[in-house]
């Protein structure tokens, strides 16, 4: 960025290149959006919550009370059961100087523009649909990545408490206060990944108990 702090890294993992883009702070900057070169990608609101996520077979857009707004499957995904959806072109705005243009499985764009000038990093790839039946099965959440998800949330969730303090001093308008949906729907969505994901029944009360304290 002018500022000097790393809008975007490419780092390799293994057999993998993972493009991160990162926000304009000098410490502690937080991922706006995560694409690796297998086909999954997510991008980030500035609040945390899921914008957009894709894989192999195809994409969905959220807005950021996580609801679905639209979903995709890309042509070649011979993967994706029901109805194919055919993808409308994408483009949003990270922040000020990064946007992301999908237009395509193997089109999708990160345009960086500051001090008048432009670079471009095409993340997208393309799994071929000869390879389909060489594809390992979707991989499940770990128990460190549940873990940290669920503490995600219950972050989240205690900065929510904490605005709702600064905002209303009243215990009792404090306790009228719902929780954003967005976290509702993203804590439904933990508890159901712990309930598919093949975990011990001890991580799952730990899950659970760091949701529902």
């Amino acid at each position: 960025y002018p500022s000097g702090n790393l809008a975007v890294i490419v780092v390799r993992e293994k057999k993998r290149l993972i493009c991160i883009v990162q926000e304009d702070k000098a410490r502690n900057a937080k991922m706006q959006a995560v694409f690796k070169s297998n086909g999954r990608s997510t991008c980030y609101y500035p609040n945390g919550a899921v914008w957009i996520n894709t894989s192999i077979q195809g994409g969905q857009y959220l807005d950021q009370a996580g609801s679905r707004v639209r979903r995709w499957t890309w042509p070649n995904s011979v993967m994706s059961s029901g109805p194919q959806v055919p993808l409308s072109p994408i483009f949003i705005s990270l922040n000020r100087h990064v946007g992301v243009r999908i237009l395509g499985q193997d089109k999708i764009t990160i345009s960086f523009l500051a001090m008048g000038q432009q670079a471009k990093f095409n993340v997208g790839t393309k799994v071929q649909v000869s390879d389909v039946g060489r594809l390992p099965p979707p991989t499940q959440l770990g128990e460190d990545e549940l873990l940290l998800l669920a503490f995600r949330v219950r972050i989240l969730r205690l900065f929510d408490r904490l605005r709702g303090c600064l905002s209303f001093p009243s215990n009792e308008q404090r306790d009228k206060i719902k929780p954003p949906a967005y976290l509702v729907t993203q804590t439904l969505k933990i508890l159901q990944l712990c309930t598919t994901s093949d975990v011990s029944d001890e991580l799952r009360s730990s899950v659970r108990a760091i949701l529902n304290a």
